[in-house]
């Protein structure tokens, strides 16, 4: 069932999603809803992923996260904040039911999922698309990942390039690590204790397959 709310109204049924044609006819999209790892907002132009944000304590909070993310990399901007929205069952939207579950442990390396990188160098789209190959339950160090794409020696240039990832989970920068053990940061309101909490969970359940 689909039903039209605005946006001040609350919704019942766990995802609000607003969509925008903008100039040019791109069609702009985001959802907000709640999963295991906290309340997450998604944004997708034309049906690629923009940009990904979890781990927030309210939808306002990660809708503004949202948008943050976007304007910083001066991205065509999400619906304005009086748009209408309206609400989804769970099952409508099948990448909102795949981060669900993986927030609950379940396996997915979202390969299959297209995620926009227009905006990005080619540098950038290089460690971007090497972050996405590295399998669950598996970790690389900001060196391995500078070497996977030919620029050993760039291991600082890759952090750059992760600690600005406007997909995480879908893009999995949590896999990637410092050396010597160290996690590295991680741009979520845990910071590294969601890292940390994200690369536990793998382990645990590689080891129950």
């Amino acid at each position: 069932m689909t039903r039209l709310v605005t946006g001040t109204q609350k919704h019942k049924l766990g995802v609000v999603a607003d969509t925008q044609m903008l100039q040019g006819g791109s069609f702009v999209e985001h959802l907000v809803f709640e999963s295991a790892l906290g309340h997450t907002a998604l944004a997708r132009r034309n049906k690629g992923v923009l940009a990904l944000t979890f781990g927030h304590v309210s939808e306002r909070d990660a809708l503004n996260m949202l948008v943050q993310s976007l304007e910083a990399d001066h991205v065509e901007p999400l619906p304005n904040a009086s748009a209408r929205i309206h609400s989804v069952s769970t099952g409508t939207d099948p990448l909102v039911d795949r981060l669900r579950e993986f927030a609950l442990g379940q396996p997915d390396n979202f390969s299959d999922v297209f995620v926009d990188l227009s905006e990005l160098t080619p540098f950038q789209r290089r460690v971007s698309e090497a972050c996405r190959a590295i399998p669950w339950g598996e970790t690389r160090t900001y060196s391995e990942l500078a070497q996977a794409v030919g620029r050993s020696g760039a291991a600082r240039a890759v952090g750059s390039v992760m600690s600005h990832n406007r997909v995480p989970l879908i893009i999995p920068c949590h896999r990637v690590v410092a050396a010597f053990g160290g996690l590295g940061g991680f741009s979520t309101p845990q910071g590294t204790a969601m890292k940390q909490r994200l690369l536990t969970m793998e382990q645990q359940a590689e080891q129950l397959c």
